[in-house]
């Protein structure tokens, strides 16, 4: 996964979306940016979140909610992989 995610930044960040002088190709080509600045925070933030996943099997506490101690359901560690939180913690995280 953390070698997927390098490779997609990789890409993203050798993409450079041309910038034309003019005034109605400026606007496209400022959303094209933005797109790929979103794109490449998703995907370090994600990144961020496999890292730090690894560092909790490194230390034995991977499948723990970093929150209330209580196991992550398997079902939710399928989906996401690196899922620090169980649900209602993440809901808790998500509101603040």
């Amino acid at each position: 996964m953390l070698e997927d995610l390098d490779r997609s930044i990789a890409i993203l960040r050798g993409e450079s979306p041309e910038r034309d002088a003019s005034a109605a190709d400026a606007g496209a080509g400022l959303t094209a940016h933005e797109r790929v600045e979103a794109a490449l925070d998703a995907l370090e933030r994600h990144r961020g979140g496999v890292l730090a996943a690894l560092e909790r099997i490194g230390a034995g506490t991977y499948g723990r909610c970093v929150g209330c101690g209580r196991p992550v359901p398997e079902g939710r560690l399928e989906v996401r992989p690196d899922a620090a939180r169980c649900i209602p913690c993440q809901t808790k995280h998500d509101r603040r």
